[in-house]
């Protein structure tokens, strides 16, 4: 079986957008290709054709591969509610929840699983791109590891390492990760990248051989800061941390960050359109007073989160902004939020209990153990739109409420209020139609361009993949990768 696994110093250093752009690439190459993580840990995940979910980072590298989603792309998915606990997701089905006391015990006994399905896409295509999770230097976590060296090992998988030389020391992760290693575990380590190099590449090569040198490892190639990068959507709410300036001249759209946000890259089209300032807004800063729009995103833990929203007083703003005739939308937790009140009794997604939401729409939600799942198509704002749905928990109004949308087969969704003003949706992944996002901006005065949003970004696909063309030697990869199936 041909396979590549591709692991990286530390989190976020650009392993699932190397792994998309490497699919891509070899795709574009004529290969057939597919994208595997044994084990992922993220809040934004995506909805498969058989009826499951996987994360959305491998939803993109899928695309980047031109093939269909598939649950096994991503056997183990933990979805973080609490601190110390995440929702198992096995196979794109809800299997419960691991906390802190049985993390690694429980997650050793998902090998078996995470291996069926290696082999069943090994079976389907000429080339397997897998990505790590986190870093093999975390040897702390090492006993019972599925998502690197664990798997890498069990599979006999050759793994390339990713450094981060934006972020300063890269000589020293790359090398110190070798320190670090078991023998064993470092033997599988075949080469090294180092990633998002801004400047001149020739005042690197003196780096670039000291790494080769300390570890042993060959070096494939130093990857320029490639602009298309910042055009796909981004898994990690670690980018949401980051600084951003507030609008000049254009209509501000603003999304609080709550703690558990999910399925964030909803709002990615958004930030394609010239006339939209989308503005993330963290704890600790009110929601500003000039916003034409307020979303509120999906969430895990959807009272803990409104709870929270009303600890930082952006229920005070929002309420505001909703007298002064501002538009809002809530996108799935967002919309319950929306609602007369949300109940978890069961303790579904934390302690038993209920909450009151911010009482714009006329509906009570109550959270239950049934997670529905679906791919959806339908109208909204009389735009079409492809979305999905991905919620626990029922709907319901006292009396009957307008639909924000109507789905294929006839069943409404969500709800909008009298003045269409307040909006509400369980379906993820409606902005991506550039018909839908036009209705909805010329209701706070913008011309929207209406451009398709999946076409922008599998644009920045290709272009992502011609830079790995260019700047890795994407040859000896694959001789690498097939190599492991001699």
């Amino acid at each position: 079986m041909a396979g590549l696994m591709v692991q990286g110093t530390g989190s976020d250093v650009g392993k699932s957008v190397l792994v998309a752009g490497l699919c891509r690439a070899l795709a574009n190459r004529g290969l057939s290709v597919l994208p595997f993580k044994p084990q992922n840990m993220s809040n934004n995940a995506a909805v498969t054709a058989d009826g499951g979910e996987i994360g959305r980072a491998q939803a993109l590298q899928a695309l980047g591969a031109r093939a269909e989603l598939h649950t096994d792309m991503n056997p183990v998915l933990l979805k973080p509610q609490a601190d110390r606990t995440s929702q198992l997701i096995v196979h794109g089905k809800v299997r419960g929840t691991l906390g802190s006391a049985n993390f690694r015990e429980d997650r050793r006994n998902l090998m078996t699983e995470v291996l069926e399905s290696w082999q069943r896409l090994s079976q389907q295509c000429d080339l397997v791109i897998v990505e790590g999770a986190g870093s093999p230097a975390e040897i702390n976590l090492r006993a019972g590891d599925i998502a690197n060296m664990g798997f890498a090992r069990a599979a006999d998988v050759p793994v390339v390492l990713v450094g981060d030389i934006d972020r300063g020391g890269v000589i020293a992760a790359l090398a110190g990760t070798r320190a670090v290693l078991d023998p064993d575990d470092a033997a599988m380590i075949r080469g090294f990248i180092v990633n998002k190099f801004r400047g001149d590449p020739a005042l690197f090569e003196d780096g670039y051989a000291a790494i080769a040198g300390l570890t042993g490892w060959r070096g494939f190639g130093v990857v320029p800061w490639l602009p298309a990068a910042s055009r796909l959507p981004s898994e990690d709410a670690v980018v949401l941390e980051r600084g951003q300036a507030l609008p000049g001249g254009k209509v501000l759209a603003a999304c609080p960050m709550l703690p558990r946000i999910a399925n964030f890259d909803d709002l990615d089209p958004l930030k394609t359109e010239s006339g939209v300032q989308l503005a993330m807004i963290p704890p600790g800063q009110p929601i500003p007073g000039e916003a034409a729009l307020i979303v509120l995103p999906g969430s895990k833990a959807t009272l803990a989160d409104m709870a929270f929203l009303r600890e930082q007083g952006w229920d005070i703003d929002i309420l505001a902004h909703h007298r002064r005739g501002g538009a809002i939308l809530g996108i799935c937790a967002g919309y319950q939020m929306l609602g007369r009140t949300i109940a978890d009794p069961l303790g579904i997604e934390g302690p038993p209990g209920s909450i009151a939401g911010l009482g714009l729409l006329d509906h009570e939600t109550v959270l239950g153990p049934q997670k529905a799942l679906r791919l959806v198509h339908g109208t909204a704002l009389t735009a079409r739109f492809d979305g999905y749905e991905m919620h626990m928990g029922e709907t319901h109004s006292a009396a009957a409420a307008q639909p924000f949308a109507l789905l294929d087969g006839g069943r409404p969704d969500g709800a909008i209020s009298h003045d269409g003003k307040v909006m509400g949706t369980y379906c993820h992944g409606l902005l991506a139609s550039g018909d839908l996002r036009r209705a909805l901006l010329a209701r706070i005065g913008v011309r929207s361009h209406a451009r398709d949003h999946g076409a922008l970004v599998d644009a920045a696909l290709d272009e992502l993949a011609a830079g790995l063309e260019e700047h890795l030697d994407i040859d000896g990869l694959l001789a690498l990768a097939q190599g492991a199936a001699a």
